[in-house]
């Protein structure tokens, strides 16, 4: 799989890709954290942190096209500046809020456009572009999985500075973090490489863009995103009120999305070397229906430390490596000139799954007082989100189209 990266200055594109995500993704998927010292300090109430927190996930989804369609028109440069320098400042305001609206402000809209601009839209479009097309899978792989790593990473790392320093220094510790990242967009800025072969204008981005959403395998696609999305943004919000719940200390929480994290590195390899070999949609059913059979499985189980781990590390083998085979099938079915735009679309489907999976866990324990039907509904989508995905139109072997 990796061999394909083994040329003068691919591997380059890959690793800078790779760590720019390892940075917004890190940042993104550990904002739960921080939802129970917000609380005590604002007094605001999980319902109302939740909301502000969904808003940041629909927010991250929807700059997506945005972001993308700015990259394939104008460069990735620009636009990756823009996106760390827009999550460093959110991350660095948030201390300063202290009523709804200021966190809305801070995460939901300036540290999640900020994220959102430097994350897999416009990082797998331009690395894209900058790759020959049997370099494209692998590097996937490793793109996706520096994000992995910045959960394993940043989830223990900022839980152990809330500990040491405080919410507020983590906080602004994660801002000067992101700032360190700057110098990596200087790889993926540089022009596209001449023997690269270019994919066509065609008929532009508008033409292409309403060809694809009028698509039934796009549409498909979308709809079992946005599960994904549901799912991971509940689990990302809401897996330390659950830890919480059962009785168990914070570590285990900051521990259990660590391991999601180290565990989507192998999954995220995994699925790069699968979108080579096998049809991604098959990648994408066997993903989804496994997180519908591990959530039964965890309901049933005692809740202990172990239970946790298990569970999580069970859960991040699929987490984050959805995106290759999903972003493989959008290339495949309309080409990698607007990747940036199109995945962009479908990862606003996912992050409008996110805005429920955040908001309605809120809602959940501030009503029922425990996450019982959050569970449940996640099986059901989770089933649903495999089976939809089972009719898409995708050609053999998995291949991405110039």
């Amino acid at each position: 799989m990796f061999r394909s990266l083994n040329q003068p200055g691919l591997w380059a594109i890959a690793l800078a890709a790779a760590g720019i995500l390892m940075v917004t993704m890190g940042a993104r998927q550990s904002l739960g954290l921080f939802l129970s010292p917000l609380n005590t300090a604002t007094g605001l109430g999980v319902a109302s942190i939740s909301l502000a927190m969904a808003i940041g996930q629909f927010t991250w989804g929807a700059v997506q096209p945005l972001a993308g369609a700015a990259a394939d028109r104008w460069g990735p440069g620009r636009v990756l500046v823009a996106g760390l320098l827009l999550l460093a400042l959110g991350s660095a305001l948030t201390p300063l809020m202290s009523s709804t609206w200021g966190l809305i402000v801070s995460l939901g809209l300036l540290s999640a456009i900020g994220s959102g601009a430097g994350s897999f839209s416009v990082l797998f479009s331009a690395s894209s572009q900058r790759l020959p097309l049997a370099a494209r899978a692998g590097a996937s792989g490793v793109i996706n999985a520096g994000g992995s790593f910045g959960q394993f990473v940043f989830a223990p790392l900022l839980q152990a500075l809330i500990q040491f320093i405080g919410w507020m220094g983590a906080l602004w510790s994660l801002a000067a973090i992101t700032l360190a990242a700057l110098p990596l967009v200087g790889v993926l800025a540089r022009p596209v490489d001449p023997a690269v072969p270019r994919a066509p204008d065609g008929d532009g981005l508008w033409h292409s863009l309403c060809t694809a959403t009028a698509d039934r395998s796009y549409q498909l696609l979308n709809l079992g995103f946005f599960t994904c999305g549901f799912h991971i943004a509940f689990l990302v919000t809401h897996l330390p009120g659950e830890v919480d719940l059962c009785g168990l200390p914070s570590s285990v929480a900051s521990w259990s999305l660590g391991i999601i994290g180290l565990s989507n590195i192998a999954g995220s390899l995994y699925a790069g070397a699968c979108v080579a070999r096998y049809r991604s949609k098959y990648v994408l059913f066997w993903m989804y229906s496994s997180r519908a059979l591990m959530v039964a499985i965890y309901l049933l189980a005692p809740k202990t430390d172990l239970t946790f781990y298990i569970f999580a590390a069970g859960l991040g083998f699929t987490w984050l490596a959805t995106v290759p085979p999903t972003a493989a099938i959008v290339g495949k079915l309309f080409g990698v000139r607007y990747l940036g735009t199109l995945f962009g679309v479908t990862l606003l489907s996912h992050q409008i799954g996110g805005f429920f999976g955040a908001y309605l866990g809120g809602l959940a324990l501030t009503r029922y007082g425990d996450y019982s039907w959050m569970w449940y509904a996640d099986i059901v989508l989770a089933t649903a989100a495999g089976l939809s995905n089972l009719p898409i139109r995708e050609a053999v072997p998995a291949r991405a189209a110039a």
